[in-house]
């Protein structure tokens, strides 16, 4: 059963999965804590929540942003936390001759370091609720292929984050999945194609609708069974 009793933060929102899964997870009567970007597309997914019959509260801020980071997590603190889900990335493509160290650094930065620093300030709250870490990695966090070295590199990084913060918390009560989509129809999947210059047909890929279901029902069941990777991919 989700956890209704505290909330369950969400980053990356406003759109694609992060959203999809907002949505499911108000029809269930969560309440939500929602991190995007763009302060107008939030609030309408926060909107959303609340015809849905959940509870949202939203924030605008950048994850890179460590002083806006760490003033959000402040404001949660006391509150216990039944899940943390990392939704929010960045992906670029290029090969590695052509890509700037930038670039990868710009990929550690959202991909790797702000779920690193959001889920160490977090911890204290979902160990008062034994709640659950998910981190939305990719596909490519289990291969890379040519042009995905910058993305695929802070993937692997992600996974390699939470494989290690499962063995640590798993004594404390704390859960953590690593969810593997293939491609999915989100609003980043039309930028990849578009890098790739491919045409675009969202109908060929996973819905992040069901995305979201499957992360749900992993977030509803009871300790002590867990889920410690997901795999979703398009037919």
């Amino acid at each position: 059963m989700i956890d209704v009793e505290h909330p369950i933060v969400i980053t990356g929102a406003s759109s694609g999965i992060g959203r999809a899964l907002a949505i499911e997870l108000a029809a269930r009567g969560a309440s939500l804590v929602l991190q995007g970007r763009d302060e107008g597309r939030l609030e309408e997914v926060r909107r959303g929540v609340e015809r849905a019959g959940g509870h949202g509260e939203s924030r605008a801020l950048d994850l890179t942003d460590d002083a806006a980071l760490d003033a959000w997590t402040d404001s949660l603190g006391g509150r216990g936390v039944a899940a943390l889900v990392h939704s929010a990335g960045l992906i670029r493509l290029g090969t590695v001759a052509e890509t700037d160290a930038d670039v990868l650094d710009a990929h550690h930065r959202l991909n790797v370091r702000a779920p690193y620093r959001l889920t160490r300030a977090l911890l204290p709250e979902l160990e008062a609720a034994a709640g659950q870490v998910v981190f939305v990695n990719s596909g490519a966090g289990l291969r890379a292929n040519a042009r995905w070295g910058a993305y695929a590199a802070s993937k692997f990084a992600l996974r390699a984050l939470a494989d290690s913060l499962r063995q640590e918390v798993a004594e404390r009560g704390v859960r953590v999945t690593t969810v593997y989509p293939g491609r999915t129809a989100t609003p980043m999947q039309r930028e990849v194609h578009r890098q790739e210059g491919r045409r675009y047909d969202p109908d060929a890929f996973v819905r992040p609708e069901d995305v979201a279901s499957q992360v749900a029902a992993l977030l509803a069941l009871e300790p002590p069974s867990t889920v410690s990777e997901l795999t979703i991919r398009p037919a």
